[in-house]
């Protein structure tokens, strides 16, 4: 085991020092290097060892990294592109497998394969990685709005695929009847009670918060709270036989996991906004009372203690942030490591060409998909407008992540094209990491005057 601290600290080192010197996408650094260590050093030790292992560990990494771009998300950034992000993250993905339906026989015709299986092929290969996103743009001056769709429409992009693929494709694949009333019903209860759900223990984590003025123990809360939704939506239908209903409902853990971590930094950054306006209103009194002929010691003391208590939480929060975006940094390491010991090389050639047709057919649709919303956009003064230099970094932020492999292992092992899907998901997977971000770099490169003026006329910073 300390090999395997050794071997991945210093690989997360190695990809930080490419970042930072030669601008190379960590996720790029990361498997890259992870590959070449398991061909140099494999039998030093093994994470997983088999996809269905790497689906696990994945699982138990996924709230950390959900937690960590999620303390990006603003509620009042969200009600200003929630119309955008809705477009992106729900509408976008659903005209996609539609789309796929359409283009499947001319695509995989040879397969046969049903519509379920198509729906399940797709869906895997639509959930973007906000990891990836978000590791890029850090690295560039862009437009806040632009990363707020990017970054927003990845995050939540995860959710909707994952509801397409469980509720829609393997409900399909295990005979169950696909309607329109059914997929309407399915996704409004799903959507609206993970988000219930993961608001309810957002503020049972705030309520716990209040108890402690810790940093560690409030780091610990923010992970529990976390994690806790995920795992209650998962398990939904466990809480609700609990109390007699027998039922079999799931939901989301991803959208709980998100709602719950907005929450609760929402709520805290209002207290930390309340507690700086309140800092300037006493040291306008403390300068006043310092100067007046009898200065009230009792009123001196009062100011003093609200003021190193307004900075103490807002120090304790930001420090808390930095916490978990370490912990998301490693766990990041780990996934990457892990995903390159299950890379078959002789399965992926001997897919090679099933592999390339899903990947450009996917890249053309998602442009098709963000091409559309852009003609959207610049009809409506409720969206934000999207530009060509936009629609290019929309397009190529669809960086594909370990959450297919997820999905891949949920898939019944009797199912006949299992190999295939396979061999398509994990390669769609490395091929959009290094093609989708190198034209994503190449296109910020080239338009970064042009961004950074944009920037500044949207005031700079936010």
């Amino acid at each position: 085991m300390i090999t395997a601290v050794l071997s991945i600290a210093a690989i997360l080192y190695l990809a930080l020092q490419l970042e930072d010197k030669l601008r190379i996408p960590s996720p790029v650094g990361l498997i890259t290097l992870s590959f070449l260590f398991h061909t140099l050093f494999g039998d030093l030790f093994l994470l997983t060892g088999d996809s269905e292992h790497f689906a696990l560990l994945v699982i138990l990494l996924l709230p950390i990294l959900l937690i960590s771009d999620s303390l990006e998300l603003k509620v009042d950034e969200l009600r200003e592109h929630g119309l955008s992000l809705f477009y992106l993250a729900v509408v976008a993905v659903a005209l996609s497998v539609v789309t796929a339906l359409l283009i499947a026989d001319t695509l995989f015709g040879q397969y046969d394969l049903s519509t379920a299986a198509i729906i399940l092929l797709f869906s895997m290969v639509l959930a973007t990685d906000p990891v990836s996103v978000v590791s890029i743009f850090s690295s560039f001056k862009l437009p806040h709005r632009l990363k707020i769709l990017c970054e927003g429409e990845s995050l939540l992009n995860d959710a909707t695929a994952l509801i397409v693929f469980v509720f829609i494709g393997l409900y399909a694949l295990q005979g169950g009847e696909v309607t329109f009333g059914y997929v309407a019903e399915t996704s409004v209860v799903i959507v609206l009670g993970s988000a219930l759900l993961g608001v309810m223990i957002g503020y049972v984590g705030l309520l716990v918060m209040k108890t402690t003025t810790n940093r560690t123990a409030e780091l610990l809360v923010l992970i529990l709270t976390g994690y806790g939704a995920f795992e209650l939506s998962e398990h939904f239908y466990a809480l609700l036989n609990l109390f007699g209903a027998h039922s079999h409902m799931h939901l989301s853990g991803i959208l709980a996991c998100i709602f719950s971590t907005v929450t609760v930094h929402h709520v805290l950054s209002r207290a930390i906004t309340y507690g700086e306006m309140r800092l300037q209103k006493e040291e306008k009194e403390l300068k006043r009372e310092s100067q007046a002929a009898s200065s009230s010691v009792r009123l001196i003391h009062t100011a003093v203690q609200t003021i190193k208590a307004t900075v103490e939480e807002r120090d304790r929060h930001m420090r808390t942030k930095e916490d978990i975006q370490l912990l998301a940094i490693v766990a990041n390491t780990i996934l990457f490591v892990a995903m390159a010991e299950i890379i078959n090389l002789d399965l992926l050639w001997r897919y090679k060409t099933e592999i390339i047709i899903m990947f450009l057919a996917t890249t053309v649709i998602r442009a098709m998909m963000m091409a559309k919303f852009a003609i959207i956009t610049n009809q409506t003064e409720r969206m934000t407008n999207i530009n060509f230099r936009w629609w290019g970094v929309l397009t190529f932020a669809g960086i594909k992540g370990g959450l297919s492999i997820v999905m891949l292992m949920m898939i019944p092992p009797t199912f006949g094209h299992l190999e295939m899907f396979k061999a398509i998901v994990v390669g769609v997977i490395l091929l959009s990491t290094f093609v989708y971000s190198a034209i994503l770099i190449t296109l910020i490169t080239k338009n970064s005057a042009v961004f950074e003026k944009e920037l500044k006329e949207e005031g700079g910073h936010h």
